[in-house]
């Protein structure tokens, strides 16, 4: 008699939780748009095309890349922060995310409350690079340069994805611990500094090892050295910017995956699922890797503890550097 009032009570309760089962949208249901704020070209935007296409081939909707480039990717972050939390609306940005609040005195977002980590997809180092036509082909080399340039009134011109972006700071706190000085040259966005960088408007840039090294690759550039505290995988004939002539240097680059805060949980949990899947398939590991991109696949929680302490570092930096806020 128990076991017949226990077996109905079941039951009971699994039509009753039917409802809500069914009231639960299948995800995604429509097109969902992924905001990447900086131009196409770069080693963000290829990035973000490639999983895009992973993500649509898995979910039979296509997840479709928009640019919005601009103010050191501060305009097509605040347009993924005001979005409706819906899930069809993304964020895919840069390391720069975490530098803007330390630069900017103000932006139109709180970025620890504003908008919610789901991953931070991959790690790369920076490249430091030149134009072939400047005469210096190491670290101590270009330091030499600078110094000789500013001397006599001319300085050298570095590139830049703009204002407050990884490449700025990693340039900043290269003359900082060099002690030379340079002139800045913001652009738009990373891949248009490239642009004139190539074609010798400008003298150097440093910025990702994925956006930089293919033009290394062809000839078009010069690498120096790269930002990390090791030597990299994709280029290991390459010293690290330390080694080379500035002991303790480091910065790098990350590229993560974020959703407006409020959005549901369930879509939060199944983009993490299937983001980290595809980073983790061997043939995009390996295929990522051939430009410096090492994989990450954190988790949201560990995403949100690094953003906060890249916050607090970059802030410590620019204070130090004595930079003036934007």
């Amino acid at each position: 008699m128990n076991h017949a009032i226990r077996l109905i009570a079941s039951g009971m309760m699994l039509i009753a939780a039917l409802p809500a089962a069914l009231a639960q949208p299948k995800y995604p249901a429509q097109p969902v748009r992924v905001i990447v704020p900086v131009a196409p070209g770069g080693g963000l935007d290829t990035f973000s095309r490639l999983l895009a296409r992973e993500f649509s081939a898995r979910a039979g909707h296509q997840f479709v890349v928009d640019n919005r480039p601009g103010a050191g990717t501060t305009i097509g972050t605040a347009v993924a922060a005001k979005a409706k939390p819906d899930g069809y609306t993304l964020l895919l940005t840069t390391a720069s995310f975490a530098i803007s609040p330390a630069i900017y005195r103000s932006i139109p977002y709180d970025p620890m409350r504003d908008l919610a980590p789901i991953t931070m997809g991959v790690s790369t180092p920076n490249l430091m690079t030149v134009h072939p036509s400047v005469p210096v082909k190491s670290v101590r080399e270009m330091i030499a340069l600078a110094k000789a340039r500013a001397a006599k009134g001319d300085p050298v011109l570095y590139a830049s994805g703009g204002i407050g972006t990884n490449g700025h700071l990693a340039a900043a706190l290269f003359e900082s611990m060099a002690k030379i000085r340079m002139t800045h040259v913001p652009y738009k966005s990373g891949s248009l500094g490239v642009i004139d960088l190539i074609a010798g408007q400008v003298a150097m840039m440093t910025d990702s090892m994925s956006s930089l090294m293919p033009h290394v690759r062809a000839g078009k550039l010069r690498a120096l050295g790269v930002s990390s505290t090791r030597r990299a995988a994709a280029a290991p004939d390459l010293p690290t910017i330390a080694e080379a002539g500035v002991p303790g240097y480091e910065s790098g680059q990350w590229y993560g995956l974020f959703a407006p805060t409020g959005t549901p949980q369930g879509i939060i949990t199944w983009l993490h699922k299937e983001a980290t899947a595809i980073l983790r398939a061997p043939n995009i590991r390996e295929r990522l890797a051939v430009d410096g991109l090492e994989v990450v696949a954190s988790s949201p929680d560990e995403f949100a503890a690094s953003i906060k302490a890249d916050i607090a570092k970059w802030t410590k930096l620019v204070k130090s550097a004595g930079m003036n806020l934007l």
